[in-house]
């Protein structure tokens, strides 16, 4: 039996099937279109345009791991590493980051919300017509959701909502916002998810300015008594909470992969750069120290791999490994850092320059080692886990 084709430049991996790598061929063949040659210009203009949701959506990218019902197409964890990776060839996190918001904006009402919410928002997200962003974080804290202040009070047949959010993924021009407010007493079983709509009376937002992530919309929040239907709640009043931790572990592995992959595009950029550049009258490639710095990286970005798709395997066997996530993603996150900074030295004064993908990802790591969860944070959650 003929083993599958794959690409040259990408390992052999037991896990997946030919229907995989046709999908990662397909999303590559895409990404090189659609994506890379206008990276540096969106990052530069702080946007992308939005006609590039659609043109995900037409080729089944936003709808990866949806139910069928709503437009979805039912996958496995190993589809959305596959897309995800294959996203970070571009060196362009902000795209990534904004066009899959609706990754983390959206499961909270496909595992809660009650079924006319979600016939009524669910199909035009997964066919790019609406932009889904979820909004969890405040100027006050971060990953500490069980203390949230935006409050939620009932009145009727509406809730008012008072508060605001930060830091928020496709913040400025999302219709919808799946947003983590207190309807209850404190810590976290007070705290219920609601679905607010971008033209609710009350609702404002102002756009941030970043270190990275440019092509990424972020933005504040304020909510000023701003009044949704009771039919928006997404699961049961006051059991919000839940609904927040199990986004989380799907978005930490998605964070885990993309970072993969971003660290495997250091790699590549690195070896065609040193085949190319020469000083002292020979190429970079040429100069042991290179050459063992290429090396380092590789096999920190190899283990990486190993280590992702060994723990997606589990998680596909039912199995719920907590501390594994989070080791994983800081794994991931750290040989993102490891191979970003290494590579810009290997380019050196070009790899300071606006332009080249690993001066993008450079800029970019940071927000990994913190968004979804700080290193820190998944350090103690790990630990907890361990028994610790």
């Amino acid at each position: 039996m003929n083993a599958p084709e794959r690409s040259i430049d990408e390992p052999a991996s037991p896990f997946l099937t030919p229907e995989h790598l046709a999908f990662r061929n397909m999303l590559r063949r895409f990404v090189a279109t659609e994506i890379e040659p206008f990276a540096a210009q969106w990052d530069e203009a702080g946007e992308f345009p939005r006609e590039l949701y659609l043109k995900a959506a037409s080729i089944g990218l936003l709808q990866l791991g949806f139910p069928e019902e709503y437009g979805g197409v039912p996958c496995d964890r190993f589809m959305s590493m596959i897309a995800a990776q294959e996203l970070a060839r571009a060196g362009a996190g902000g795209v990534s980051a904004s066009l899959k918001s609706h990754t983390i904006g959206s499961p909270p009402i496909v595992y809660g919300g009650s079924d006319e919410l979600k016939a009524r928002v669910l199909p035009d997200i997964l066919a790019g017509r609406k932009i889904s962003a979820l909004a969890i974080t405040e100027p006050g804290g971060g990953s500490d959701v069980a203390n949230l202040r935006t409050t939620a009070r009932r009145d009727g047949d509406h809730y008012v909502v008072k508060g605001e959010k930060t830091f928020i993924t496709s913040g400025m021009r999302a219709d919808y916002y799946t947003v983590a407010v207190r309807t209850g007493g404190e810590g976290a079983s007070g705290v219920s998810l609601l679905l607010i709509e971008r033209d609710t009376p009350g609702f404002s937002r102002t756009p941030l300015k970043k270190m990275g992530w440019w092509a990424s919309d972020t933005a504040t929040l304020y909510f000023d008594d701003c009044r949704v239907p009771v039919g928006n709640l997404i699961g049961q009043e006051n059991a919000g909470f839940k609904l927040i931790m199990k986004n989380f572990n799907s978005e930490r592995l998605g964070l885990a992969a993309g970072c993969t992959g971003f660290a495997r595009v250091c790699v590549e950029e690195a070896i065609a750069y040193a085949r190319e550049r020469k000083t002292f009258g020979k190429r970079l490639a040429d100069h042991q120290v290179i050459r063992h710095k290429i090396v380092d990286m590789a096999q920190r970005v190899a283990a990486t791999q190993a280590m992702l798709e060994m723990l997606i395997w589990r998680l596909e066997q039912g199995d719920n490994p907590v501390a594994e996530v989070c080791m994983c993603k800081n794994q991931a996150t750290q040989t993102m850092a490891y191979c970003a900074s290494e590579a810009v030295q290997i380019f050196g004064g070009a790899g300071f320059m606006r332009g080249p993908k690993v001066e993008r990802i450079y800029r970019e790591v940071k927000v990994n080692a913190i968004g979804g969860g700080t290193e820190e944070i998944m350090k103690d959650l790990a630990s907890r886990q361990m028994g610790l």
